[in-house]
């Protein structure tokens, strides 16, 4: 039997939804239109500067971005004929590649976060209550943690 979600369900979780996308929507928007880049650009470029070496497997890559190899595939080639990053044999594994952030990939986000956070914090941080944000935080942690162990 299907447990139909309640009205006040139901009011929350279309909430959730339109919030999720248009934050997504919104903040991708301010990064094309300042610096010529989507929100995945901008997601693969901090993991990148956030790995040691500034470098990544493709295949850790694309699970840490939630993207399919074939998706992030794609996203890398724009990327790297943009610059940002590039690709490299794996020296421990000739098979695996590496997505390797470059000089202009890094100067980049370096130019790109002021900004992205300025947007993070007025469409989402500063919009709540400590105690809000806290809450949200936790939330959806616990969906992340959840969907992690599917």
């Amino acid at each position: 039997m299907t447990r139909w979600l309640t009205k006040e369900q139901q009011v929350h979780w279309r909430a959730w939804l339109t919030a999720s996308k248009g934050l997504t929507d919104q903040l991708s928007r301010e990064l094309q239109e300042q610096h010529g880049l989507t929100i995945t650009d901008y997601e693969i470029l901090v993991c990148l500067s956030e790995s040691e070496n500034n470098s990544i497997r493709m295949s850790d890559l694309a699970a840490k971005t939630l993207l399919s190899r074939s998706r992030l595939s794609h996203q890398v080639d724009r990327m790297e004929s943009a610059g940002l990053i590039e690709r490299q044999t794996c020296a421990d594994d000739r098979r695996g590649q590496l997505a390797v952030l470059t000089k202009v990939g890094s100067k980049t986000l370096e130019a790109a976060a002021p900004d992205h956070v300025m947007g993070v914090r007025k469409h989402l941080v500063d919009l709540l209550s400590y105690e809000e944000y806290q809450a949200l935080g936790s939330a959806a942690k616990k969906i992340a943690d959840h969907l992690d162990g599917l």
